[in-house]
């Protein structure tokens, strides 16, 4: 109904100002994006802010473009009661007395990949931030539609020796040694909130990680959100200074 409402909306506006078209989802034989504006009856001011006028109404159109997509799959996951049904637990795996939990039968499946999203997008609901923080390879999967649905950036965190431009690093412990990951060092503006996104929660040693990255560039972790958390691990205490939230969380390891 909204979307109806606005392009009566927009219409209307193009016969009172005396033009074709406002944009081109509305008339589609203006697909070049060019307004057929009367100047004889518009001063060059009132020209002006008549485009101006049209590119906010354009982005006010696709905006509910995108919510209606969004609603679809809110509808989509409706039909299933729980993410969690969409996780594969393996038992044994990789060692004895280990549960495996396979995130990516979440991802293979439709309609497990929309709640996920959504989940992901409801869990940032309200939120004021300047761009989208995720962690090499899976966080960019769940980080990607976060932002594009939310309308910032997306800022990629990787391994060390994978970024072309001038980086910082930041190590962490691994069982066995340590690892790096690094981030662009133009990548976070000073003074900015950014929430980061992964798909895991364990020990929270990588994500702690790309935390201290964002606040070396001078920018704020708002939030941090996972898809799956393994509480028996204890990472959530690692970053117990954070606004931490995940859509699934089992209690063993």
């Amino acid at each position: 109904t909204s979307l109806i409402r606005l392009k009566k909306y927009c219409i209307l506006l193009s016969e009172r100002m005396n033009t074709g078209t406002i944009c081109p989802a509305i008339d589609r034989h203006n697909r070049n994006y060019k307004m057929r504006t009367k100047h004889n009856r518009l001063s060059a001011h009132a020209s002006i802010l008549y485009k101006q006028l049209c590119k906010y109404i354009m982005q006010a159109y696709y905006a509910s473009i995108l919510c209606k997509h969004i609603m679809l799959g809110m509808e989509a996951a409706m039909k299933h009661e729980h993410l969690e049904d969409y996780v594969t637990s393996i038992p044994d795996f990789p060692e004895p007395g280990i549960i495996f939990r396979d995130i990516t039968t979440i991802l293979q499946d439709p309609d497990g990949f929309k709640m996920a999203v959504v989940g992901l997008i409801q869990l940032t609901d309200g939120l004021s931030y300047d761009g989208v923080v995720a962690l090499e390879a899976r966080g960019f999967i769940f980080g990607t539609p976060v932002a594009y649905a939310d309308g910032t950036g997306f800022i990629p965190i990787r391994k060390k020796g994978k970024l072309p431009r001038k980086t910082i690093s930041e190590k962490y412990a691994l069982e066995y040694g340590e690892a790096e990951i690094e981030i662009h060092e133009d990548a976070i503006k000073k003074g900015g909130k950014y929430v980061i996104i992964d798909d895991l929660l364990a020990t929270g040693g990588t994500v702690e990680a790309a935390c201290h990255l964002v606040e070396k560039l001078g920018g704020e972790v708002v939030r941090i959100c996972f898809v799956m958390e393994l509480a028996g691990l204890k990472g959530r205490e690692k970053l117990s200074g954070y606004d931490v939230r995940s859509l699934i969380t089992y209690p063993g390891k």
